[in-house]
């Protein structure tokens, strides 16, 4: 009975150890994937940064001339507007003197 009783506390002290080992050896294979991961996920976002540079450039230079559109149409506009707006005024100042001097149209 005692031989039993010892073949049994070695079988499970050895059960243990395996036990142990596996845990350890899981351990060790979940920190390495996590490590793989990390790099991964690392080298992702260097290769993202990468694809959106040419993008980002691309969007900027069309802002660029958008804007340069942009004022060139204003500026125009503001030229035919003050052009408008002398020659109204000429007009404006001659009905002015037609009325203070009382000339009919």
């Amino acid at each position: 009975m005692e031989d039993v009783l010892k073949r049994l506390l070695d079988t499970e002290s050895r059960a243990e150890a395996i036990v142990a080992a596996a845990e350890a050896e899981r351990k060790r294979i979940v920190d390495a994937a996590l490590d793989e991961a990390r790099q991964i996920e690392a080298r992702f976002q260097e290769s993202a940064l990468g694809r959106r540079q040419p993008l980002l450039a691309e969007a900027e230079e069309r802002a660029g001339q958008l804007v340069a559109d942009l004022t060139r149409k204003y500026e125009a506009r503001q030229r035919a507007l003050r052009e408008q707006a002398d020659r109204n005024e000429g007009e404006a100042v001659k009905a002015a003197l037609a009325v203070l001097l009382g000339v009919e149209g």
